[in-house]
């Protein structure tokens, strides 16, 4: 009787922690890539010849989950890509933005949204504030596409918990728009400072402060 109330008592414990362990899914750019991580076609920048960071072990996201014991459930993250469907040299690119890759998160009960680089450095069209009725061409400027984003996320995914990383270091229209659309939709930034880098991507020591900071942020 002892050994079979010791038994029930550590599959319960097991149970428990299953139901704790909490499933991550990461919707990014090239901060957030790793090669064999994500869809093969995606542009991955790590590991890169010009930083340091050549273990998926160093990456922000793989420190955090290591560190809050979560399991990893999708990167989708491809280098070079804007959450608005404006890219690089004023390119349409609303097939592989953010926007485009809401579906591809799995079943996550924690979403990360890392953006908005991409838009700032390829000088995207900020446009106007909007909360509804989204058209291709509005969203291919940055505060609607943003909003969109959102919202789209909250509806496909109810039961999971979004929240948004600004990089540090980025113009500040995007800074305001970031804070001004969160705000609206109750999504938490986190907005990252004194991140070390390498040909322009977190570096090691950029990566753990980017951790670090994701730790003291979300309780």
């Amino acid at each position: 009787m002892k050994n079979l109330f010791i038994i029930l008592l550590l599959s319960a414990a097991a149970t428990t922690a299953s139901a704790q362990t909490k499933k991550v899914s990461i919707l990014g750019d090239s901060y957030s890539t790793f090669q064999g991580v994500g869809p093969s076609h995606y542009a991955p920048f790590y590991p890169n010849d010009r930083n340091d960071v050549k273990e998926v072990e160093q990456t922000w996201w793989s420190l955090y989950i290591k560190a809050k014991g979560y399991q990893l459930e999708k990167n989708d993250s491809w280098g070079g890509t804007t959450i608005c469907g404006t890219g690089y040299g004023g390119m349409d690119v609303s097939r592989n933005s953010f926007i485009a890759r809401v579906d591809s998160l799995g079943n996550p009960d924690i979403i990360f949204v890392f953006g908005g680089t991409n838009d700032a450095w390829a000088n995207s069209p900020i446009g106007d504030y909007q909360y509804s009725d989204w058209t291709k061409d509005d969203c291919k400027n940055f505060r609607p596409a943003l909003a969109c984003l959102l919202d789209m996320l909250q509806k496909r995914y109810p039961h999971a918990t979004v929240y948004t990383l600004l990089n540090s270091e980025l113009r500040e229209p995007v800074n305001e728009s970031m804070r001004e659309v969160c705000n609206h939709y109750n999504v938490q930034l986190i907005e990252l400072h004194d991140i070390d880098k390498q040909n322009g991507h977190p570096s090691i020591s950029g990566m753990k402060a980017i951790c670090d900071q994701l730790l003291e942020a979300i309780k």
